[in-house]
């Protein structure tokens, strides 16, 4: 008859610190997929409880922060009907390529750019990243809150890296207007790009 092993306290101990380590980034990435802090929260402690239910499926050295945020987006994302996930993705990239450079060209011409790295924009940002349709807001929320590069993103989301770099690209262009909206309502002079005749 043998005698079963009681854990080891320490291996525990090294798994949670291990998870509760990333809560922050984990917490700043539920924030960027949700539009409410609430749903955010839900989706921290639903990742969490995931987390610790399924602790002997994680690798002791591999990387916990992208393995909570797994467990994050797919909890996240069973929770929308994939209906509403879908948005129309065409459009002509030539067009949105040189409306991002009139954009940027108009914020340098007048200085705004400097402005917009101050601290006080963090709700506009948080706001407009929230206002994405969902596809787009998760790339974001990947590549720039995150800190994963393309190709890992492209695995997270299940997406060729091509997609994630198109879908990054709208979405910054599209972040860099309301943005720019922004600083005209908060009383910034921002110049509108002239038309060529």
């Amino acid at each position: 008859m043998s005698v079963s092993t009681p854990p080891d306290p320490h291996a525990v101990d090294a798994f949670e610190a291990e998870m509760l380590r990333h809560l922050p980034d984990v917490v700043r990435f539920a924030r960027s997929l949700t539009k409410d802090p609430a749903d955010a929260d839900d989706v921290v402690q639903e990742t969490y409880l995931r987390a610790f239910r399924a602790r002997e499926t994680f690798i002791p050295g591999s990387d916990g922060r992208r393995w909570l945020f797994t467990i994050a987006r797919n909890h996240f994302l069973r929770r929308r009907e994939r209906e509403a996930r879908m948005v129309t993705l065409d459009g002509e990239p030539e067009l949105d390529a040189v409306a991002t450079v009139q954009a940027q060209a108009a914020a340098k011409s007048v200085g705004v750019d400097p402005r917009l790295e101050h601290p006080d924009l963090a709700p506009a940002i948080a706001k407009a990243i929230a206002e994405l349709p969902e596809p787009f807001r998760l790339v974001v929320a990947l590549v720039d809150v995150a800190g994963l590069d393309y190709a890992e993103a492209a695995e997270q989301l299940g997406i060729p890296v091509g997609t994630v770099r198109s879908r990054l690209f709208r979405a910054r262009r599209t972040l860099q207007e309301r943005l720019l909206d922004h600083a005209r309502d908060a009383g910034f002079r921002v110049a509108v790009p002239q038309e060529a005749p």
